[in-house]
This record gives C-alpha cells, structure tokens and sequence, in this order.
C-alpha cells in the first residue's frame, strides 16, 4: 500500500438551484472568498491555474490546476492536479430535492517530501485534516449563497 495514495469524497447538500451552485464552483478563483483554506488561486490562462491551501495543520500545499472536464448539462466539473499533490479532482452537482447535492471526488498522491515521510503516522491526522477542511468550505458556499 501506497501511505501517500488518498481517495476521498464528500457530499455537501446544500440549498440551492444546482446552476447556482455550479455557477459558484466554476470560478475558483472566488474561492478564497468563501472557503478560508483556499489561501490563493493564481490564474495561469483560462484552464489552468496555482492553488494554495491549508486546513488545520501547519502546512500548505501548493498545485497546478488544470481542468480537464467543464460540462454544465452533466454538472461535472474535473481538474488534473500536479504539484505538492498528483492526481484529480471532481465536482458532481446533481439536483436534490428543492436544493443541490455536490459531491467532491479526490484520488491523489501527496509529493511533498515532508508528508511523505510523515505518511505512516501522518495519516489518520492528514484525513481529518482534509475532512475539517471540507466540512469549512460547505460552511463557507452556504454562506456565500446566502449572500448572492
């Protein structure tokens, strides 16, 4: 087993019309406006961009974005990752109920050295690192979507 292999997903409700909520999760470059962990996203061109981030532990972990599936009918949002993190990420935005169900697939491998030779005993406080992390951005969309 790869100690540095992660798989998550989450599943955030949330109420609001899915091409709002789509509408929101397309621009990254926003995020940092509502999700705190997202400490910078640098555009690169109209596909690709840098994202820094940092949930509770004391580390940030910087990548290159690069989307690889923008298809609105679906509600699929996909980004190619590559930096301190290998691997992808997608967003499924699927009505539910009067609201929106957004789920967040990630499968990457952690490069950066430091995490890598922390991935045994690392490993439970790294998934709850991204966990917090994740709980912290649904908190963060519902207020923005509150407020727009």
């Amino acid at each position: 087993m790869d100690w540095s292999h992660y798989r998550f997903c989450s599943l955030w409700s949330l109420p609001a019309p899915p091409a709002t909520v789509y509408a929101v999760l397309e621009r990254p470059e926003d995020y940092p406006r509502w999700w705190p962990q997202v400490r910078a996203v640098t555009r690169l061109d109209d596909t690709t961009g840098v994202l820094t981030i940092r949930s509770v532990l004391p580390y940030e972990l910087s990548f290159t974005a690069r989307q690889t599936r923008r298809d609105p009918a679906a509600g699929v949002l996909e980004v190619a990752m590559s930096g301190d993190i290998t691997g992808w990420a997608r967003w499924t935005v699927t009505p539910d109920g009067p609201g929106t169900l957004a789920r967040y697939d990630q499968v990457v491998d952690v490069d950066k050295p430091l995490l890598r030779r922390l991935a045994v005993p690392g490993r439970l406080l790294f998934r709850t690192n991204h966990r917090l992390m994740m709980a912290a951005g649904r908190r963060g969309l519902l207020r923005y979507l509150e407020a727009v």
